[in-house]
């Protein structure tokens, strides 16, 4: 394994997870940020006063202020690039599909609990995946070699159990931190429960170095009960998920902190959490309750180079069921502002009363794993038990641009990288994809040209994309540039530019994943496990 980097180095250094990559917000970003707000890794700057405070949560949808207002050039050595929304796009005639996981045929994965966030995570430095949920007596714990097949340890907690955290508990969110300079805080808790003394509920930080055993927690401000936590790699903060008190409608409040996930979140009356996010009209109501949907709990997680985020909404609550929540999908390229093209159930429920997701499907903290070529997503439903299950998607499976018989073209707005090797996820087998490469002008930038370029016609999650006359982009590294796209019978996910041969990406791999050793992907191709 290499060295971890603390968040101080990775700062300092511009690494992502591997030595020698400088990026280009390290370089041409840095020399452009100025006070009147952050420049991000890919371009965005960031509004003063950070975060934004609203009055409100708006009931109309909100368009993030990036799609309106892009960037001139947008740097792209951070992760694949995904077309979950315009941000890349300057103009198409592909057709944009919107992709929901498939419930894995054994489910439900486990029984006897569930994750209520909690957490499920790849461990690199033990090569297992691990889950954290709740269950009887507090937070449990158990293990899995294949993230399909589960096992619950027997433990020294609670003797004979697989118990690890006794404390009473509401929902909870465990995260790995793999930039943890101290070894005993490794694993982070943020449980939620009361504060008898203060009549009020809180966050209780508990810190381990295996998960097993957790110190004494500490709380956090006051906050609603349902309110979890996320670290947010590209800007180096933790964010706190914060159900806005008891109030209705259910909504989000916003808090960050850049280290320190105790003193940092010490919130009060004169610094009080900035209303963020919730529901909108465009979130349907069952036509059966008829009931104003609210958000209900929103996890979040860094992939590639977006945040994804996985919206609990609550849809309405009767006695005859258990609430019938449903987790949907958004997107962020900022950490604040949310696309959410899509309003269906992306961890949908059951209308099936004998269905483990008859009613109340929650997602689990750290989101999704990346499992060779497909995305691993675990939830938990309160059907006949409360168990936990498995739904699965193509790696960078949320969004493709399709096309049909009739050749169909996409051109992205002006680009910057450094890499030197172009990679696309395509789906192409009974079809073509051709790539050109143009300057500012839209003229072809040669040899990169449609007739040059090595025709694919595969079905894979990285390919290689290259040119006769051109042993790699290194013509073209640093210059302003834009791909233009070609496409027949064909769906195109992602692309990429990387400095390596693999494809390594270089991009944030949510929870984890077998082959990988830290935060991100620099091992591409090169993978193993």
């Amino acid at each position: 394994m290499p060295p971890r980097l603390n968040r101080r180095h990775f700062l300092q250094t511009g690494l992502l997870g591997t030595v020698g990559l400088m990026t280009y917000e390290a370089s041409a970003l840095a020399a452009q940020a100025t006070p009147a707000g952050e420049v991000l890794y890919n371009g965005i700057r960031l509004p003063t006063p950070w975060p934004p405070r609203i009055k409100n949560v708006p009931t109309e949808p909100a368009v993030a202020t990036y799609l309106t207002s892009p960037p001139a050039v947008i740097p792209i050595d951070i992760g694949r690039q995904l077309f979950v929304d315009d941000f890349l796009v300057e103009q198409t005639t592909l057709t944009r599909s919107h992709h929901r996981p498939i419930y894995h045929a054994r489910n439900p994965v486990l029984t006897g609990g569930m994750v209520f966030s909690d957490g499920v995570w790849y461990d690199p430095q033990d090569q297992i995946f691990k889950m954290w949920y709740m269950s009887k007596g507090g937070t449990a714990y158990a293990t899995s070699k294949d993230g399909l097949a589960w096992e619950k340890p027997r433990l020294d907690v609670v003797n004979g159990t697989n118990i690890v955290q006794t404390s009473s508990r509401d929902s909870s969110t465990i995260w790995l931190d793999l930039l943890e300079k101290d070894p005993k805080k490794r694993y982070k808790m943020f449980r939620s429960y009361s504060r008898p003394q203060m009549k009020s509920w809180c966050l209780w930080v508990h810190f381990s170095g295996d998960g097993i055993h957790w110190t004494d927690g500490q709380p956090t401000g006051a906050c609603g009960d349902r309110s979890t936590v996320f670290y947010n790699p590209f800007r180096r903060v933790w964010v706190y998920s914060l159900r806005h008190g008891w109030g209705q409608p259910r909504r989000r409040r916003y808090w960050e902190t850049p280290d320190d996930v105790v003193a940092g979140a010490q919130w009060g009356a004169n610094s009080a959490p900035a209303m963020w996010c919730g529901s909108d009209r465009l979130d349907p109501a069952r036509p059966d309750y008829k009931v104003t949907p609210e958000l209900y709990n929103l996890d979040c997680i860094a992939y590639e180079s977006i945040l994804i985020g996985l919206f609990t909404i609550w849809r309405g609550q009767f006695p005859e069921r258990p609430k019938p929540n449903e987790v949907c999908v958004g997107y962020s390229r900022d950490g604040w502002s949310w696309t959410r093209p899509d309003r269906r159930g992306f961890l949908p429920i059951s209308e099936n009363r004998k269905d483990w997701n008859w009613g109340n499907v929650q997602s689990a903290g750290g989101c999704c794993l990346v499992v060779g070529d497909q995305l691993h997503f675990y939830c938990s439903g309160r059907g006949a038990g409360n168990v936990t299950s498995l739904a699965i998607l193509r790696r960078d499976g949320f969004t493709s641009m399709d096309a049909g018989p009739a050749e169909a073209t996409l051109t992205t707005r002006p680009l910057r990288f450094r890499g030197r090797h172009c990679f696309v996820n395509v789906d192409a087998a009974k079809g073509e994809l051709r790539v050109e490469v143009l300057d500012r002008d839209d003229q072809v930038i040669a040899p990169f040209s449609r007739a040059n370029c090595v025709p694919i016609r595969a079905d894979r999650t990285i390919q290689r994309v290259q040119w006769q006359g051109a042993a790699d982009f290194g013509a073209v590294a640093e210059q302003t540039v834009k791909f233009r796209f070609h496409l027949t019978n064909g769906k195109l996910y992602a692309f990429w530019v990387s400095p390596a041969a693999t494809g390594a990406s270089h991009g944030y791999i949510a929870a984890g994943g077998p082959g990988y050793n830290g935060l991100t992907d620099t091992v591409g191709t090169a993978r193993k496990g």
